[in-house]
């Protein structure tokens, strides 16, 4: 029940302020850790990186650790409610689905429109890309961020409850903050291997549940590791190539890869089939999440 009512808070009332948001604070620590790391040379910057990654990883453990094991102790009808609202800053769902649709939206406006708005959510340069190509880079930001931002925080949930949660969104923060090659290489590069090491289950489970919510879905499944494997990320391939074959459309990254190549070019009908299945499939994960954690043992767990 702790991770349905999560997602209705997120669908009720979306984002806590800033002011109290606990990723906001990750972010906040890791900015200031990290501000010097990237001077060091390859080895130093290396191991301060895994050093404050560890640190911070650990203040984040131990908080939401101890919450939730003093949580547990509380009567349900309190326990519930109170797992599910500190549960809930760990995941975007709401955020993501509102921010994909603004980029759809805004194309009906203007391509300079759509890609003002697409660079809220994507880190590649968007200044030269046409409306094709922003709706692609819209629908692969839909598919990873279902899995990095939806589906992997609630997984690690069900399996070690608030901390579980809390230390995978630590991470993926850091990732999204530290993890680039050229400066940050080595400086950020145990981030970036922690957020790939706590993506590998999330990211194959968002693919396969894809998968499923289309049509013709077991000569798919066979295509979608080749597909997958087209990326250098390990793990944003798959829900991104899922994404691809189920609504049968190509998704590029211009001279890097392309996805389903012979597909054909997304249309704003397969922006909102894409929204809607990603909103079903965050819906069933969480059902079976919830249904999993009744079989894993209580402490940890709001």
């Amino acid at each position: 029940m702790t991770i349905i009512l999560a997602l209705l808070i997120d669908r009720w009332l979306g984002e806590p302020p800033v002011r109290i948001h606990p990723v906001v604070w990750m972010g906040y620590y890791l900015k200031r850790a990290g501000a010097a790391l990237p001077n060091y040379g390859p080895r130093m910057a290396f191991l301060l990186g895994a050093a404050c990654w560890i640190v911070g990883a650990g203040l984040v453990a131990a908080v939401y650790g101890y919450a939730g094991v003093v949580i547990a102790k509380l009567p349900l009808w309190v326990d519930i409610p109170i797992s599910a609202v500190l549960l809930k800053p760990m995941f975007a769902l709401r955020l993501l689905l509102s921010e994909v649709s603004a980029v759809e939206n805004s194309l009906t406006q203007s391509v300079e429109c759509g890609r003002e708005r697409l660079a809220h959510i994507v880190s590649r340069d968007t200044a030269n890309l046409d409306q094709g190509e922003i709706r692609e880079s819209s629908l692969e930001s839909l598919a990873e961020n279902l899995s990095d931002s939806v589906i992997a925080p609630l997984f690690w949930f069900a399996v070690f409850g608030l901390a579980g949660a809390a230390v995978y969104r630590f991470a993926n923060t850091a990732d999204a903050m530290w993890g680039y090659r050229g400066r940050w290489e080595w400086a950020g590069k145990f981030a970036a291997r922690a957020d790939d090491l706590l993506n590998l289950i999330p990211a194959r489970m968002t693919a396969i549940a894809l998968l499923l919510a289309g049509s013709n879905r077991i000569p798919l499944l066979r295509r979608l590791p080749r597909e997958a494997a087209r990326t250098t990320s390990p793990n944003s391939g798959w829900p991104m190539g899922a994404l691809a074959l189920s609504l049968n459309v190509r998704l590029r990254k211009p001279n890097v890869y392309a996805l389903n190549a012979s597909g054909s070019a997304p249309l704003a009908a397969d922006t909102c089939t894409a929204l809607q299945r990603a909103e079903v499939t965050a819906w069933i994960a969480a059902a079976l999440f919830a249904i999993g954690m009744q079989f894993l043992p209580r402490v940890g767990y709001g």
